[in-house]
């Protein structure tokens, strides 16, 4: 592999015009196609599969006209009464009124929701908008005239009715929620703001009104700062280690391409898949932060290489062999974990692993090819612009003079001991947090309090109980039921009403062949908590029974089933898709060291790195450790299984690029000892560098407002950190010398079927070094 890298890197230095002029293509290509090709991006996060789906699906075929409640469009305008007053007072319901009367106005409005109360025809009626104190006594006169018809008790009707009921028992808050036509892609800021007017003409009027409903969904700040912060920690970081500006900016000027190209591919895609409006961030965050440092790397090797050779056709030629053999196997791992994603089977994580993993193989092919084309535009000036009080220095160069790098790697050697166990108890320290790791999707319960979604939760949850928040919807098949359908449909609310989570439960549809009605149940606990999914799974888990014995089944469903089904499908895939990772890593790394011993330590430095991350981003994000989020909440639930995928890449990248340095030496004749000192002091300051620029990429989109940008730009920066410089700055060099020789051990059975990847450029040095003395001989 290094000598075709070396033979690309000659050429792409030589004939930097033509390499130049294809990227510049491929740039504007991927522009007019992002122009022309792109669609909308959703958050839906649905699985296909899990009990709540399926239930959904058998709801969405018996009622077609049913709404998807992960897709409805909708805003709740909730209404608080001021204090010692009820909603009944005619100023308020005055007031409630207006608001109701500007929202009709609002676009995207349904057609039914347009008509004026005063204008409806009876058929009309249940479909028009009404204050919530007409809406309950209405509600509460059918509930009666039911109760009536059906034999039903007075108290049952009440009780039904107040679980229905858009008013509060004490009457001080109620709600009104108006639908649009449209999904959530279809709101805007002009809807936004029509929304957010027609409530303040209730808080004009004395109420207090708060909206909450995915067409009120507060706009979030459109991402570019994070990105300009990360890049400017960046620049600073490479001026300081090449000590110039021209040098410091070749790897940013590459990145920015790279991610340019990377985020238009993925807005093309949005034109032919379904993908999170989270996706193109989390594609842009990893992707600047490899491109940076795949390109610091080959700078560096080609920095260094010009002190060997005048060619500097040869030299690049010769860093994109060696530090860029390094970066395409670097970059392969990053890769492969992060389309491994798809083996999960969830979509929209499968998404996401395929647009970041594009953004990387973007980055490995702009730096094996557009960086040695720029270089060789910028010739003899590419370590132009020198900064004054800064040395010039070559990153990979020896010292006569023991640096930092050198005392500190000397005393590592020598008493192993110590560094190895101060290590392994900083990453269980660390870890102990991710104990109480809880998950959950972002809803509006996990908001932050000072928006007007959170509050408007708050309200309902304050004034109708946790449970109105979060209903359960219960989707009763009769089909093969031995008694008739209303008899049938009774016998389930009846089953349900023998669980004591349960504080209602009432048929609220049934379809037009009589064989399957929708049961509302309204849980004790809110939407959040384990409660309810514990209710969920006590329901599912008597299903089979009350199947036996009546020949009903039923399914559980709703927006609470459906995002915790989610919930736990992710969190039941974390231990299977940590096992691969593990597998992958410890294949792969075989393959790169050729060695038992390496790819075993480096493997469980993985891991280590992995449970610091976890009980890092658990202790602030989660328990709130040191005040610095000021709404903690569990975490988002498909954030572990994304952050070990990348964390599995970047965790390979350091150990490549460090340990390649150890192998190069000791297979040229070093001790093992002399090898672990040497490599480590070639590499540990280009490491350090990339290290912290990457440290910087993520940590600057903890200033993101959205919940999982910012805890993952966290967990990554923390990630990088622990991995960079504890594992394999601390525990790798302390470990390679306590094993001295037996590191590099491998059977000569699996020796001889390994195929030989020279990711350390072994080969090509042969090569050129037989080359040179050819032409030394010929001279």
């Amino acid at each position: 592999m290094a000598t075709y890298l070396y033979r690309i890197g000659r050429f792409a230095y030589r004939r930097k015009g033509t390499v130049l002029s294809i990227w510049l293509a491929v740039l504007v290509l991927f522009g007019v196609g992002a122009a022309t090709l792109s669609g909308p991006t959703t958050d839906s996060f649905s699985i296909p599969g899990t009990p709540a789906q399926q239930a959904q699906d058998l709801l969405a075929e018996r009622f077609p006209n049913a709404a998807d409640p992960m897709g409805a469009l909708n805003a709740r305008f909730v209404f608080a009464a001021p204090d010692g007053q009820t909603l009944d007072e005619p100023q308020n319901k005055a007031a409630m009124n207006e608001v109701l009367a500007a929202a009709r106005g609002i676009d995207r409005v349904t057609e039914a929701a347009k008509i004026d109360p005063a204008a409806a025809t009876p058929e009309q009626q249940q479909g028009v908008l009404v204050d919530p104190v007409t809406a309950d006594a209405g509600l509460v006169e059918r509930m009666k005239a039911a109760a009536q018809q059906q034999g039903g008790t007075e108290e049952s009707a009440l009780a039904d009715a107040a679980a229905l009921s858009p008013l509060s028992a004490d009457r001080t808050v109620g709600f009104v929620t108006v639908p649009f036509d449209g999904t959530f892609t279809d709101v805007d800021d002009t809807m936004r703001e029509q929304i957010a007017a027609a409530a303040d003409v209730g808080r004009d009027a004395g109420l207090n009104v708060q909206v909450s409903g995915t067409a009120a969904a507060e706009a979030e700040m459109p991402g570019g700062l994070t990105e300009l912060i990360g890049i400017g920690v960046a620049a600073v970081v490479l001026a300081l280690t090449f000590g110039s500006l021209v040098a410091a900016g070749l790897p940013l000027i590459t990145a920015i391409i790279g991610v340019g190209i990377g985020s238009l591919g993925i807005t093309i895609a949005t034109g032919f898949a379904d993908l999170s409006s989270m996706t193109p961030t989390l594609a842009i965050m990893i992707g600047l932060a490899v491109a940076i440092d795949y390109s610091l790397f080959i700078v560096s090797r080609f920095r260094h290489e010009i002190t060997a050779t005048a060619d500097r056709a040869e030299a690049a030629g010769r860093a994109v062999g060696t530090a860029g053999s390094a970066v395409v196997f670097a970059g392969l791992t990053v890769i492969v974990a992060l389309v491994a994603l798809s083996v999960v089977g969830i979509p929209f994580l499968s998404a996401m692993g395929y647009a970041a993993a594009f953004t990387v193989f973007v980055a490995v092919l702009i730096a094996i090819t557009l960086l040695p084309a720029i270089l060789g535009l910028f010739g003899g000036k590419a370590f132009a612009g020198r900064l004054p009080g800064v040395k010039a220095n070559d990153p990979e160069a020896d010292s006569e003079k023991p640096g930092a790098a050198q005392r500190y790697i000397g005393w590592v050697t020598r008493k192993p001991l110590i560094p190895l166990v101060a290590g392994v108890l900083i990453l269980g320290i660390a870890a102990v947090p991710a104990l109480n790791l809880r998950l959950a999707l972002p809803t509006e319960a996990t908001g932050d309090p000072q928006t007007s979604s959170r509050q408007a939760y708050d309200l309902i949850d304050e004034a109708f109980g946790p449970g109105r928040n979060g209903p359960l919807l219960v989707v009763a098949d009769a089909r093969d039921a031995d008694m008739s359908s209303p008899a049938a449909f009774g016998a389930v609310v009846q089953d349900l009403y023998e669980h004591d989570e349960v504080v209602n439960a009432q048929i609220v549809g049934v379809n037009e062949a009589g064989d399957t009605a929708q049961i509302m149940v309204t849980p004790r606990s809110g939407p959040s908590e384990a409660a309810t999914m514990d209710l969920v799974a006590d329901l599912r888990a008597g299903e089979a029974d009350f199947n036996a014995r009546t020949g009903i089944s039923y399914g559980i469903t709703g927006q609470t089933a459906l995002e915790g089904d989610v919930s736990e499908t992710l969190q039941s895939a974390l231990v299977p898709y940590l096992a691969v990772v593990v597998g992958l890593a410890f294949i792969l790394l075989m393959l790169v060291f050729r060695s038992i011993l390496v790819p075993l330590t480096a493997t469980l430095g993985f891991l280590l790195s992995v449970l610091a991350t976890f009980g890092a981003t658990v202790a602030i994000f989660q328990e709130g450790w040191g005040g610095l989020i000021s709404n903690p909440q569990p975490l988002v639930s498909f954030m572990p299984i994304f952050l070990i995928g990348v964390v599995f890449g970047l965790a390979m990248d350091y150990q490549v690029f460090l340990v390649t340095r150890m192998r190069e030496d000791y297979v040229h004749g070093a001790t093992a000892t002399e090898a672990v000192r040497t490599g480590f002091r070639h590499g540990a300051r280009v490491v350090s560098a990339a290290a912290i620029i990457m440290i910087s990429v993520f940590a600057a989109f903890v200033a993101e407002p959205n919940a999982f940008i910012k805890s993952i730009g966290f967990a990554l920066a923390a990630a990088v950190f622990f991995d960079a410089f504890v594992v394999r700055m601390v525990i790798i060099p302390a470990v390679m010398a306590l094993l001295g020789d037996k590191a590099w051990w491998l059977p000569k059975w699996l020796d001889r079927i390994l195929p030989n990847v020279d990711v350390e450029g072994e080969k090509l040095t042969r090569e050129l070094a037989a080359t040179s003395e050819r032409d030394t001989v010929h001279a």
